[in-house]
């Protein structure tokens, strides 16, 4: 007699699925423990008359007792952590059960509270694993969406306290793509980053931002007889609205915005359903002339947006470098 394929099924998930909880429930009480000997620590320092002093002792010394019999997540270093780690969240009840210590070890380094609340609040709606928190910080996911916004809106937006309104509050300038691969000293057409694009399609809507959902590639439309070929069509269901983007491997120019524009306006006269919202468009472009796509858009454009993009992690200094740049050019425009 065999046995169905499906009940064999069935009984592997019931397996792992057990295992995955027994890993999470391993993991929780791993955080709970650090927690704690971050607040004993914490505690018994502040017992101390020279406290700086007391507390640099306190360590060294109880580094060396647990070491030796626990290893080296017991060192100067990680107990240093701990007390951090309870320092940054003192209220245990606020600790998330679904955090690992890999996202907590990364939330810790962020010393500006709001910054930090903006990932605590992103990595739990998204369910990030610690490694996409950690792209993101790394990427400053954070400054980039401030370019176009206040703190508080993005706050309010990543803690699902209000709907974006504007696809700036979402989308971000400039998109860092390091995920997709490419080599640093190959010249790429269009067609080669659009495919990397669709093979790594899950990291490049992490990088989009919240609530997109892929539609289509290369989507072919038909105006009195001459075919286009929109590189890329999703639909954001927080805008709630069709998203159409164009891909440039050049520096930018007005017949590129003119030729988004378009597309946008075939989708909203043809595709958008009376309930959705006008359509988006952006243009992902190596580099780009913000006089000319100023000029070349009606003013008060909030359709068509063009975004810089970066196929290579840039180092924190040249992301802060750039970020600064782009806020000297908000300021002088106001």
């Amino acid at each position: 007699m065999e046995i169905k394929r499906g009940f064999i099924e069935q009984i592997q998930a019931i397996i792992a699925s057990a295992r995955a909880r027994a890993i999470r429930s391993v993991d929780t009480e791993r955080v709970l423990m650090y927690w704690q000997i971050g607040k004993a620590i914490f505690e018994e320092e502040q017992q101390g008359k020279e406290r700086a002093s007391y507390g640099e002792f306190l360590i060294k010394n109880l580094a060396q007792a647990l070491e030796p019999q626990h290893g080296s997540g017991f060192s100067y270093r990680q107990l240093n952590l701990f007390r951090q780690f309870y320092r940054t969240f003192p209220i245990v009840n606020a600790l998330r059960s679904q955090f690992s210590w890999t996202h907590y070890r990364t939330l810790i380094r962020i010393e500006n509270q709001d910054k930090r609340a903006f990932y605590i609040a992103e990595t739990d709606k998204n369910n990030w694993t610690a490694r996409q928190l950690e792209r993101q910080v790394n990427s400053q996911l954070f400054e980039r969406l401030l370019l176009s916004n206040d703190v508080q809106s993005v706050l309010a937006v990543a803690r699902e306290e209000k709907l974006p309104t504007d696809a700036k509050e979402i989308i971000k300038d400039p998109m860092v793509l390091e995920f997709l691969g490419l080599k640093r000293e190959t010249a790429y057409y269009e067609r080669d980053l659009e495919t990397a694009i669709i093979t790594h399609l899950q990291e490049f809507i992490l990088e989009l931002g919240n609530g997109f959902a892929f539609m289509a590639r290369q989507k072919r439309i038909h105006i009195e007889g001459d075919e286009f070929f929109i590189d890329l069509v999703f639909f954001n269901r927080l805008l709630q609205c069709f998203v159409l983007i164009e891909i440039k491997t050049t520096k930018l120019t007005h017949q590129d915005i003119g030729q988004l524009q378009m597309y946008v306006n075939y989708y909203d006269r043809y595709e958008k359903q009376a309930f959705e919202n006008p359509t988006i468009g952006i243009l992902l472009c190596t580099d780009k002339n913000d006089a000319v796509v100023k000029i070349t858009l009606p003013e008060n454009n909030s359709t068509i947006i063009a975004s810089k993009y970066h196929l290579y992690l840039p180092t924190e200094e040249q992301l802060i470098a750039e970020l600064k740049k782009e806020l000297e050019k908000i300021e002088k425009e106001e």
